[in-house]
């Protein structure tokens, strides 16, 4: 059996920001906490304990309504310089058993494909023992853990057990785990489709795993098939190690209070877009595709890309395809909370190909861009900027 199923393991730390706080600060155990910005003037959750959970305190919450539900609650700032450094040491612990590993951000999440490593550290369910075990004992937290065949059935397994726990889903008992559960827990299902489907008096996963392809697609269209193999716990995902990840390259700012001004929110993504491209060409990559996520107060978040059919490097190619991506994503009137520029698509700089059209035009405008990034690279990448784009720390 140990030869053709797969064992994945996922586990969670829940609540990662509190649990990190409550290892530098043990009198926070086992009281209500919750994380949010504190300067910000419509500062909103960024994470609460399961104690602030009870008493109805949710992320995206503002924080004046959250403590007026939770009044024993202790605020804090995020620290995500800790939360980055206590995740890292988290998944160094993981790595030991597999280096078939999968996380996120400072999320606490992470997935092991321990698939054949049996002779080495025993039973796919004693390592996963075993590393909660050293993880508590070296880190002070306390993930949940789920073992299963696939990372869907994991995942679902660990949301289950929440806040603490384990959970073990037999070879071939997958179906038979789901069906009882509410469809909330399924991950990949839209808030749209669980509204469409309760119209039909669908609730649980093994409702809509009764239902045919031909069912599923006539209402759904092409996501059919896709619910379809959800809803049955089929997912063929491999856990995708970083180094095996298309590459792309990163710029996050998180506004000090709370933004709702255009120009603002114009000015720190062109800042965004010269970073990304400063990056890009140190690397000697260009990017065909630029996304940008808003996270909201409310909670919400908004992604949207621009994308062309060569790529680019230049400053100028970047900014536009970021403003783009940012006036497809400003439908709503909710303050924004922090904004992500992503490129990816990326590709190496062949040096056959030019920035720009003209020949004397695009030597001109690269030198420009090289003595630009020298500056940068000397004095700080704020040293030299549009007078448009804010300083960013």
């Amino acid at each position: 059996m140990m030869n053709h199923r797969r064992f994945i393991l996922h586990l969670n730390v829940a609540d990662f920001a509190v649990a990190v706080e409550r290892v530098v600060d043990l009198g926070l155990r086992d009281k209500p906490v919750i994380v949010a910005p504190l300067q910000a003037a419509r500062a909103a959750v960024y994470d609460m304990s399961e104690e602030a959970y009870r008493d109805g305190v949710r992320k995206g919450m503002l924080l004046t309504r959250a403590t007026r539900i939770c009044r024993a609650a202790r605020v804090l700032p995020p620290r995500f310089d800790l939360y980055r450094k206590a995740m890292a040491s988290f998944v160094d612990e993981a790595r030991g058993y597999s280096p078939v590993l999968e996380h996120g951000a400072e999320d606490g999440h992470l997935y092991l494909d321990i698939t054949g490593t049996h002779r080495l550290f025993g039973t796919p369910p004693d390592v996963g023992w075993r590393l909660h075990r050293q993880i508590r004992c070296k880190l002070e937290i306390d993930p949940i853990w789920s073992l299963a065949g696939s990372k869907l059935v994991s995942k679902i397994g660990s949301r289950l057990v929440k806040p603490v726990g384990e959970y073990i889903v037999a070879d071939g008992e997958e179906q038979r785990f789901l069906a009882p559960l509410p469809l909330h827990l399924l991950p990949g299902l839209s808030n749209g489709e669980r509204q469409r489907l309760s119209q039909f008096n669908i609730v649980r996963i093994g409702e809509l795993a009764a239902l045919s392809r031909m069912q599923l697609e006539g209402v759904f269209g092409r996501r059919g098939e896709t619910l379809f193999e959800l809803s049955r716990g089929i997912d063929e995902n491999a856990v995708r190690p970083e180094e095996e990840r298309p590459p792309r390259v990163v710029r996050e700012h998180i506004f000090s209070d709370d933004c709702a001004d255009r120009t603002v929110l114009k000015g720190v993504v062109g800042a965004l877009a010269a970073q990304l491209g400063m990056e890009l060409r140190a690397t000697r990559m260009q990017a065909r595709r630029v996304g940008l996520q808003l996270d909201y107060t409310d909670g919400t978040t908004v992604s949207r890309q621009a994308s062309v059919r060569k790529g680019v490097a230049d400053d100028d190619s970047l900014l536009r395809l970021a403003m783009t991506a940012l006036e497809r994503s400003l439908t709503r009137r909710t303050r924004v909370r922090s904004c992500r520029l992503i490129g990816d698509r990326l590709h190496g700089r062949s040096p056959q190909l030019k920035l720009f059209t003209d020949p004397a035009t695009g030597r001109k405008k690269e030198q420009l861009l090289t003595a630009m990034d020298r500056i940068r690279q000397r004095f700080g990448r704020e040293a030299i900027r549009m007078g448009s784009q804010p300083v960013l720390h």
